[in-house]
C-alpha cells in the first residue's frame, strides 16, 4: 500500500453522527489556523437523499466574499482533510476518508483503516478516486462505485446571528429577534463533500444514546492536517 508523507493536524471538529442531522461549526478558529488555508469552518454529516446513504461535508476557508475573492481561493495541496469514523464508540478512528488537491482535482482516498490513529496520518493510496475541483460557473460531481464527490466554492450555509450572540454573552440581551440576522449571508466557503453507502461502514454502537439506544450510533470528526 502506498503512502504519503507524513501530515500532522492542525485544526479539527467533532460531531457524534446518528441517522439524523448534525453540525459542528466553528468560524473564528485558533489564532494558528484562523484565515489559513486549513481554517474548517462546518461540518455536517447527515442521511443523503437515499437513505442508504451518509453524506460528509467540510467547509474550509470561511467568509470568503462573493466576486474575486471567491473565484480566487483555492484548496491547499498541503493540507489533507480527514473525516474521521468511530464505530465503537471508544473515541477513536476505527475508519478514514481522506481528501486531497492535486492539481485541478481533488483526490478521495477511502473508507479504509488508518496507518495510525492520532494526530498524524499518511495517505493510503491503494483505494484512489477524483473529481474535477468545480468553478461557480462549471459543476463537477464525479459518482463511482456507489460513491459521490464534489469538491468546490458554495455560499455558506450556516445560519448565525453574531451580533446578538455577542449581545448574550454580554448580558445586554433583552429578547432574540424573529427574524434574526444571517451573519454570514453572501459570504462563501471551499466545500469538500463525499456520499457514500452505510454498507461501506461497519455496525455502529447501540445503546449509547438515551433517546434512541437502538439506533446505531458512530462518532464523526474532520481534521485538517498539513504535509511535514
Amino acid at each position: 500500500m502506498k503512502k504519503s508523507k507524513l501530515l500532522a493536524v492542525i485544526g479539527g471538529l467533532g460531531v457524534a453522527a446518528l441517522s439524523i442531522f448534525l453540525i459542528s461549526a466553528d468560524h473564528i478558529d485558533a489564532p494558528a489556523v484562523a484565515g489559513t488555508t486549513a481554517d474548517i469552518t462546518d461540518f455536517y454529516a447527515f442521511e443523503g437523499e437515499s437513505s442508504n446513504n451518509f453524506v460528509f461535508v467540510a467547509n474550509v476557508q470561511g467568509l470568503l466574499p462573493p466576486g474575486q475573492p471567491t473565484d480566487q481561493a483555492e484548496f491547499d495541496e498541503t493540507v489533507l482533510l480527514e473525516f474521521n469514523i468511530d464505530v465503537d464508540n471508544d473515541l477513536k478512528e476505527d475508519l478514514v476518508i481522506q481528501a486531497i488537491k492535486r492539481g485541478d482535482s481533488m483526490y478521495f482516498f477511502g473508507p479504509s483503516a488508518p496507518a495510525m490513529q492520532g494526530l498524524e496520518s499518511t495517505i493510503a493510496t491503494s483505494t484512489r478516486r477524483s473529481v474535477k475541483i468545480s468553478t461557480k460557473d462549471d459543476v463537477q460531481i464525479t459518482e463511482e462505485n456507489g460513491m459521490k464527490f464534489f469538491a468546490g466554492p458554495r455560499e455558506d450555509p450556516f445560519f448565525f446571528d453574531f451580533n446578538k450572540y455577542n449581545e448574550v454573552l454580554a448580558g445586554t440581551a433583552s429578547s432574540f429577534d424573529d427574524p434574526g440576522t444571517d451573519t454570514f449571508a453572501g459570504t462563501n466557503v471551499l466545500s469538500v463533500v463525499v456520499e457514500f453507502p452505510k454498507s461501506m461502514l461497519p455496525a455502529g454502537t447501540t445503546g449509547v444514546n438515551p433517546f434512541a439506544p437502538s439506533t446505531p450510533m458512530y462518532n464523526v470528526w474532520v481534521e485538517a492536517k498539513r504535509k511535514q
